[in-house]
């Protein structure tokens, strides 16, 4: 089989059987820049843990493993101000600064990945997203190689979204991110699941202890079973569509996601097409969590493909409401 030495099954969270050109890894700026001149009219792709990626059989380029890593923390009088290279870890990162005794990240703890794939996915959970708390990220040129620094305001980040999913910044790797995180720390209950925290003796800890508890209930363990985390996003529509669907469905998960629209549960939407649990060849929804789509039985990309159309078509049959991958399928 063509280039069946370089197979991506470990370097991607859905375990699917892959393969790429070649594979390198990156532990330094140095080692980017080695690899961009040494192979210059070939397509590199940049990944950290592949946690939000699936590959289709081949990738006809050079699949560069971010590892480069470290943590730089500085203060000033109010606020921990935290670089982060961005082959860390995120959850790592969680812990490390819960560690510190630096709080704000805890709402965002067990979310696979690494840092880069933070600001480009704007990754969330728990009434937190990552644009509140980045202050701005570091991207390098593979082109012109050198670095740029792109604050907050600038990064147009949107619900699972930013400006470096744009075509524009193909040439661009996100080499690191700085995160703001004020030294007044305030707990975020905000969300549902975690309203029925007492605000009373609440710490981080907690917080994070309860994250935990929820996560290992709904979400399979990496360890044993091949997934990406959320595969659909959920789906955000206009206040008066979702009158008109609160109005049928009164128990119809939705938050507000501004004073017009509103964002809506997509597990729940699979969930009522009575999808839980459907399976196509090795690919599955999760019995416990209808928004994540794991590696049953040595999935292949045709089962995941199929599986996914019939979700979104199912959904759009019956609620009229199309779901958009959260997952990237190169």
């Amino acid at each position: 089989m063509k280039y069946q030495n370089n197979s991506l099954k470990r370097f991607h969270t859905f375990k699917i059987n892959a393969y790429a050109k070649k594979i390198i890894i990156i532990k330094s700026i140095n080692d980017l820049i080695k690899a961009r001149k040494k192979y210059k009219k070939i397509p590199i792709l940049f990944l950290g843990e592949g946690s939000n990626t699936l590959f289709s059989k081949y990738y006809n380029g050079i699949v560069a493993i971010n590892k480069i890593k470290s943590i730089t923390i500085t203060e000033t009088e109010s606020n921990w101000l935290i670089y982060v290279k961005g082959g860390v870890k995120w959850h790592d990162l969680v812990i490390y600064t819960i560690k510190m005794g630096i709080y704000g990240l805890e709402n965002l703890a067990f979310i696979p990945g690494t840092v880069g794939a933070a600001p480009i996915q704007n990754i969330g959970a728990y009434g937190i997203e990552f644009k509140n708390v980045c202050n701005y990220v570091e991207i390098f040129s593979l082109i012109h190689n050198n670095i740029i620094k792109i604050k907050n305001k600038n990064c147009m980040f949107k619900y699972r979204s930013s400006i470096f999913k744009n075509a524009n910044y193909y040439n661009y790797i996100v080499l690191g991110v700085e995160i703001k995180l004020s030294k007044k720390w305030i707990p975020n209950i905000s969300h549902p699941q975690l309203k029925n925290l007492e605000l009373k003796n609440l710490t981080a800890h907690k917080i994070l202890n309860h994250i935990q508890i929820i996560r290992k209930n709904k979400i399979p363990n990496l360890k044993s079973v091949g997934h990406s985390g959320s595969f659909f996003k959920n789906p955000i529509v206009n206040t008066k569509t979702a009158m008109k669907l609160l109005s049928k469905y009164k128990n119809l998960p939705c938050y507000p996601e501004d004073n017009e629209h509103v964002k809506i549960s997509a597990g729940w939407l699979i969930e009522e097409c009575q999808l839980k649990g459907y399976k196509i060849g090795g690919a599955q929804i999760y019995k416990k969590q209808a928004l994540i789509l794991i590696n049953k039985n040595n999935a292949t990309i045709k089962d995941v493909l199929k599986l996914t159309q019939i979700v979104q078509d199912r959904v759009k049959k019956k609620f009229n409401i199309f779901l958009e991958l959260e997952v990237t399928i190169i």
